[in-house]
């Protein structure tokens, strides 16, 4: 499909395919934005690193977005933790959850870890995935309390590494934000975890893109794909 004049990549001086390729890199290996730059460099692409950044910014929200009718539904068993992150040298906290086929199912950045964050990670996500049958998570109280006032019904499993699976999933989180050396500002930190999400949720399968082309090509496939639609 040829992209659309009235595209949001019009205007920019650069092909949509560049843009995209250099948006698909940066979430999908861990490069930081000068490593794309010196990459596009070398195919001959003359792109300056700050330019790469607010590519990522604008385009990875719309990405995400246009992904979100190709979204398999998630299960019902969730898997609820947090972790944390710093942002210009100020520690906040990553609320996650996975499903029990490891789909990312949201992901919810805050300056506090509290009650008031656990209940609005859970509201967004219930609203967009429906309610789980059972619920999994540490003993934290503020989980425990935006559990009961949100999902009463659902089972709440506290068992003693229980919920080792979306800690692991950390450590992939983790890995990735390493060679950035740091986030500078909230909105940038909320982009790249839902770029995260939706880079790791294509890879293992969870949206109905790149289905038809080859394991290898899966990724770039789905991300062609995806830029066609916005």
């Amino acid at each position: 499909m040829p992209f659309s004049p009235r595209s949001a990549f019009a205007g920019f001086r650069f092909p949509p395919e560049i843009i995209v390729l250099s948006v698909r890199w940066y979430l999908r290996y861990g490069l930081s934005y000068r490593d794309v730059e010196e990459l596009l460099g070398e195919r001959g692409i003359e792109v300056d690193h700050v330019t790469i950044y607010r590519w990522v910014q604008r385009f990875t929200p719309l990405l995400a977005d246009a992904a979100g009718p190709c979204r398999r539904a998630v299960g019902d068993c969730w898997f609820v933790d947090e972790t944390y992150v710093k942002v210009a040298g100020r520690w906040r906290y990553v609320y996650r959850a996975v499903d029990q086929y490891g789909q990312i199912i949201d992901v919810y950045v805050s300056s506090r870890r509290d009650f008031v964050a656990a209940r609005r990670f859970f509201a967004r996500a219930l609203r967009a995935h429906g309610t789980p049958v059972e619920v999994v998570t540490d003993r934290a109280p503020a989980l425990r309390a935006a559990i009961e006032e949100l999902v009463p019904g659902a089972f709440h499993n506290t068992e003693q590494h229980a919920n080792n699976r979306v800690e692991c999933d950390h450590g992939r989180l983790k890995a990735r934000l390493r060679p950035m050396r740091g986030l500078k500002r909230d909105h940038s930190a909320r982009v790249i975890m839902r770029g995260h999400s939706l880079m790791q949720n294509i890879r293992r399968g969870h949206y109905e893109l790149g289905i038809d082309a080859r394991s290898h090509r899966r990724i770039e496939t789905a991300f062609t794909e995806l830029a066609q639609t916005i």
